[in-house]
């Protein structure tokens, strides 16, 4: 590997450790257990948006026990008319 793509390398995992460190703990989660997230919470807010190349892909966020949890789904989720709806152009997770 040249010292050219070893810097790039190294710029791009800072990069990636920079995003982590702004955005918190994050937590991957299945639908269905966003969903039971939800019910848990009195008065719960949601930041979604949709998007996607070749498919749709809805993605959620809510903020839980200081944990941000996040799920994306295929088809969008049924939520109860109590959840409070932040649409988001787009939400970016890093992986």
């Amino acid at each position: 590997m040249s010292n050219g793509a070893v810097v790039a390398a190294a710029a791009a995992q800072q990069v990636a450790a920079n995003a982590i460190k702004a955005s918190g703990a994050i937590v991957k989660v299945e639908s269905g257990d966003f969903e039971a997230i939800l019910k848990k919470i009195e008065s719960p807010l949601v930041v979604f948006s949709q998007g996607g190349l070749f498919t749709t892909k809805y993605h959620y966020l809510t903020p839980y026990r200081g944990l941000i949890f996040y799920t994306k789904t295929q088809t969008p989720l049924l939520l109860s008319p109590k959840v409070e709806l932040i649409a988001a152009k787009k939400i970016w997770v890093p992986d």
